[in-house]
């Protein structure tokens, strides 16, 4: 299927529960790789926000996630490392809100990943002012997001670990596709 975005941009997605390591990974990817790194919008915002988030926030958020694909994906060439991106989205509004909005799945469908990077929930949580889905919501989350992911037919790998495993870990995967792309 032809996108118009460019056939040699890898894009990856880090996924996964709250507190799995994301932003970690994708930082050490962005260093290892010279990859742009689009940090996850969400944190940023919600932490900005003077009452609870709203459905419309969170549709907000999406719509970012989709402009930031937009522009960083318009190259021909080269690597766009996503921390986070429209599947957590779609759960979280289902977790939450018990919908999303139908606009959502297109999105998905139509701005293609290449790999995700989906980060086991085996490292401690770390609760913060942000993070509300701690202990067994990370493993219901963690499953959801592998059932959403499978069913798009993408290819990901599971990352676990500690540490710099982790990171090695994800960074290999990555690797691993720039060969077969080569």
């Amino acid at each position: 299927m032809e996108t118009g975005f460019g056939q040699k941009l890898i894009r990856v997605v880090v996924t996964g529960p709250e507190s799995t390591g994301k932003t970690n990974i994708s930082d050490f990817l962005s260093r290892e790789l010279g990859a742009v790194w689009i940090p996850e919008y969400a944190r940023y915002y919600v932490s900005s926000l003077k009452e609870k988030y709203t459905y419309s926030d969170i549709e907000h958020i999406a719509g970012k996630q989709i402009d930031d694909y937009k522009k960083y994906c318009q190259s021909g060439s080269g690597i766009v490392i996503f921390d986070t991106w429209l599947i957590i989205t779609k759960v979280w509004f289902e977790v939450v809100y018990g919908k999303y909005p139908s606009w959502l799945d297109a999105g998905i469908r139509d701005l293609p990943v290449d790999l995700y990077l989906i980060c086991a929930p085996d490292i401690p949580w770390e609760a913060d002012d942000v993070r509300e889905n701690g202990n067994a919501a990370r493993e219901l989350l963690f499953k959801r997001y592998i059932e959403e992911i499978g069913a798009l037919g993408t290819a990901f790998k599971i990352i676990s670990g500690n540490g710099r495993a982790r990171n090695l870990m994800a960074l290999k995967a990555v690797n691993d596709l720039k060969r077969i792309r080569e």
